[in-house]
């Protein structure tokens, strides 16, 4: 998987339309693998320290997922999350 960031100018020329306002909305949220907790702390970590900031302190939720939620600087969010598959529940 690759992901490509564009300054603003590049994008439009890319997307044909308007770049939409992430202060008034969420137009995509990129979900991230991690392979562990201590990696999702580690993307926030660095995510904070280049300039973004989390909507999504690190927890778990549902005793198996540990995530976490940050915006970049364009206000684009961003999930990452590891599943411990063992601990899934199974219905």
């Amino acid at each position: 998987m690759m992901v490509m960031l564009f300054p603003e100018s590049a994008f439009k020329g890319f997307a044909g339309n308007e770049i939409a306002d992430t202060t008034k909305g969420t137009e995509v949220l990129f979900s991230i693998d991690a392979a562990s907790p201590e990696e999702v702390d580690e993307m926030v970590r660095k995510a904070v320290n280049a300039g973004g900031t989390v909507y999504g302190e690190p927890g778990y939720k549902d005793v198996w997922m540990y995530g976490a939620g940050f915006a970049d600087l364009d206000g684009h969010r961003w999930n990452v999350l590891y599943m411990d598959m063992d601990k899934m529940p199974h219905e």
